[in-house]
């Protein structure tokens, strides 16, 4: 695995840092976690995002579920139980990562997880909206020098401002979010990516929760430094977010549409033009032309002449007003091609 780079850089460099949240998709198994690692990296992501949770340390038997949606849970706290593992295993977790080529980016829901992820090494943290108004979380992470990606679907504009500017010494991104699954199309924000880059002065992008790939690789277009979709093997399995997730396969396709537009963007905007784009230019270029029989000494009007190609047959049909007015110096057929002897 390659060096980390922070997103400020990815956002100079004109890429992309593509991350796959896994969340809850693994329902507690190990294995379905390993699993997930290795379809991620071979989709071709930056990063396979988890969700740490340390139930005594962030919940409470009183928590309600957002959705009640489990069969053997009684409880949310029962269910962050289910989903924790130790810290053993999160660290085979970060190993397994490594050896993939992908980089193990994980949320805190507590400051007992910050210190299980500092112990574990993490290069950079995210955090989930719920906890953008969280000071002491915030203040925490911004404590290990660390970057921090932060998303702000539950967070007002106050809120974001005050984390970023805890967070901005380390390096901070902000991503548009929407706390809906899935994300309606009109609930998406692409317009807000911009809207973040300037109000916060940092670099944007999108966590995205439509279920599909779209969104994904307009905000590429649009100028985000980061995109974070949720995946699943199959959108029927079991889990709070399966709907709002990109299969594997789909997964992939976002990645490669990232890809395309990442390059896509930097294209040449002053319009110059190199020899393959000049010759092409001579091929698709006009000549000026005669549309009429015309006798030697007849002045020339914009009536009489065509544009054909291809170029340098003839004068340039963007100089045809140079020739406007000017006679004939010797005759010449309908269709044929005005040369600079032609004119008089």
């Amino acid at each position: 695995m390659t060096a980390a780079r922070s997103i400020a850089a990815h956002e100079a460099a004109g890429s992309v840092f593509v991350v796959a949240e896994i969340a809850q998709a693994h329902d507690g198994s190990l294995g379905i976690l390993h699993s997930f690692i290795d379809a991620c990296a071979e989709a071709g992501v930056d990063a396979v995002k988890v969700q740490i949770h340390i139930a005594e340390a962030e919940s409470s038997p009183q928590e309600p579920f957002r959705k009640r949606f489990s069969y053997v849970d009684r409880t949310r706290f029962d269910y962050w139980s289910r989903m924790g593992f130790s810290e053993t295993q999160w660290a085979e977790v970060k190993r397994h990562c490594e050896a993939a080529g992908v980089e193990f980016l994980a949320t805190p829901f507590s400051v007992a997880a910050v210190e299980l992820l500092e112990r574990l090494g993490v290069t950079r943290y995210k955090i989930g909206s719920g906890d953008v108004a969280n000071a002491l979380l915030i203040d925490r992470i911004a404590g290990t020098g660390k970057e921090a990606i932060v998303s702000t679907g539950l967070a007002t504009r106050a809120e974001i401002a005050a984390a970023v500017d805890a967070l901005r010494a380390s390096g901070v991104a902000v991503l548009q979010c929407a706390t809906k699954y899935p994300t309606a199309p009109e609930d998406v924000g692409l317009a807000a990516i911009a809207a973040i880059r300037e109000a916060f002065d940092c670099p944007a992008g999108l966590s995205d929760h439509s279920g599909t790939i779209y969104p994904g690789i307009a905000a590429v277009a649009l100028g985000a430094s980061v995109v974070e979709a949720h995946v699943t093997f199959d959108r029927r399995m079991f889990g709070p977010d399966s709907r709002a997730s990109l299969t594997v396969d789909e997964f992939a396709e976002l990645v490669l549409g990232i890809r395309f537009v990442e390059k896509a963007r930097r294209g040449d905007v002053g319009k110059d033009l190199d020899p393959e784009l000049s010759a092409l230019r001579g091929m698709f270029g006009r000549s000026l032309a005669v549309n009429r029989d015309l006798p030697a000494g007849h002045v020339l009007t914009a009536a009489d002449l065509e544009s054909k190609k291809p170029a340098g047959e003839g004068l340039p049909a963007s100089d045809y007003r140079s020739v406007v007015g000017r006679s004939l110096s010797r005759a010449r057929k309908r269709w044929d091609f005005l040369r600079p002897e032609d004119i008089g």
